[in-house]
Parts: C-alpha cells; structure tokens; sequence
C-alpha cells in the first residue's frame, strides 16, 4: 500500500469504530460488585469491547477488506447479492458430497465445483431467499472469489454447515454462469494462536485446506498483495492512537 492507500483505510478504521460509539448501548445489567471491584468505567469497556467483539466481521473487516481488494481486483464488494436460485440436481450432487466427505473421503475443492458445474443447470430450478457472500471479489480475468468471513475460533460443530454454504454459494452463482470461474472460501482474519502455527486439523476432513481456507496473511495479502497484513496491522495500531483520546472522553462519562 502506498501513503494514500494506508491513509483511506485509517480513514475506513476510525469511521467504523465511531459508527460502533454512536450505535452502542452499554449493558444495563446491574453488577454492583464487578462496578465496585473494577469501575463503571472499565465495565463499560469491557462491555463495549465484547460487543464490538460479536460485529467486528461485519463492522470492520468488511468494510476494510472491501477497500484493500478494491486497489488489487476488478471488482470488489461486501454483503454481495450472489443470486437467489440453485438446480435441484446441484443440491442433490452437494448433498453427495457431503456424504462422501462425512464417510473419509479427501475433500477435492477443484473436483467438487466440477461436479457442481456438470449439473448446475439441469433439473428444476429452486427459488430462495437472496444470498449474499460477506465479500465478493473478481479478478481480471474473470474469476470469481466468495468469501465468508468467520471469527477466529469458528465452532467446530457447524464445519459441515460452513462446507454446504460454500458449495451452494457455488452452484448458486453456475446456476447464472455456468462456464465461470468460481471458487469460494472460509476467511479467519486473524491467528488467535499465533505464533503458533493455525490449528488447520480442527477443520481437515470437511474443507480443502489448499483451495477453500485463507487464514491471517494468507487472506489479507491475497487481498492486497504481499506484505497487506503487517501493513494493515499498523494501519490498525495508528488509528488506535489517533482515537484514544475520543475513546478515553467517551469512557470518562461512567466514571
């Protein structure tokens, strides 16, 4: 990123977090003894961080991911409306492939949008409800890329869900072209282990790691070209700065 790039996406930062200030409701539960113990104050940041914590994705990430793939891809969009119809053929060929993968077999990510593609079209065509992709983004030659973005330590429990989502974000969007060049992806933007390495083990079996996981630099420097995630940790770190007075004003108020 060059100075201007670094300065738009401090820019995007601070307007997210000022957006969250104006927006926010501190908790009004009563808790006369964590209020004693530590202050009204701190207990409101508190409260204030973990409810920043449970909108970040769409509140930050989104927004900032949206920017940085903006100056690398053609096209680039959050909350993107990918369509709102599937090939009953396509559903059943996702459920196969959920079957195979719940029985042992290797997830194929390459593999499987062929197998999608094949029948993307053919049979009767099932209308939903508008689906939307957390970042939609398309290269110059066409390919597109449809993410969801997920918290750091996704459940493990919903890993089979996750695989269907993105296997029908696909034959969702071949439903509308079926000769495009598609591929979708779970985004975890940050490492909470680092640096330790990612426990990619926790999600072997359902997801292909090599072609449908992007964590930590892997999703922001794809983003953004090499070397975007340390520059957008800084980028970070200095809008934190250039807010902390506005955050310490606000915070005074429970004193």
């Amino acid at each position: 990123m060059d100075s201007l790039q670094k300065e738009n996406i401090v820019k995007v930062i601070k307007i997210c977090i000022r957006n969250k200030f104006q927006n926010y409701k501190p908790e009004s539960n009563n808790m006369p003894f964590h209020y004693r113990l530590l202050g009204r104050d701190r207990m409101a940041l508190f409260s204030f961080i973990h409810s920043l914590n449970t909108t970040f994705g769409t509140s930050i990430f989104e927004p900032v991911a949206e920017m940085l793939a903006s100056l690398k891809f053609q096209f680039a969009r959050k909350q993107y409306e990918v369509g709102n119809s599937i090939s009953e053929q396509a559903q059943s060929e996702i459920q196969r492939i959920i079957n195979d993968l719940t029985e042992g077999k290797n997830p194929n990510k390459i593999d499987e949008i062929e197998r999608i593609r094949r029948v993307c079209s053919k049979g009767t065509i099932n209308k939903l409800k508008t689906v939307k992709v957390d970042l939609f983004i398309q290269s110059p030659d066409g390919t597109a890329h449809l993410f969801d973005l997920k918290t750091a330590k996704p459940n493990i429990s919903n890993f089979k869900d996750f695989k269907r989502t993105l296997l029908e974000w696909v034959a969702i969007f071949l439903a509308k072209k079926p000769n495009a060049k598609v591929n979708s992806y779970i985004a975890i933007p940050y490492n909470p282990y680092d640096p330790k390495p990612y426990e990619r083990w926790t999600l072997k079996g359902m997801l292909d790691l090599d072609n449908e996981l992007k964590v930590a630099e892997e999703f922001w420097d794809f983003l953004g070209g090499e070397g975007t995630y340390s520059e957008l940790l800084s980028c970070f770190e200095r809008a934190g700065i250039e807010l902390r007075p506005e955050i310490d004003k606000y915070f005074q108020k429970f004193k």
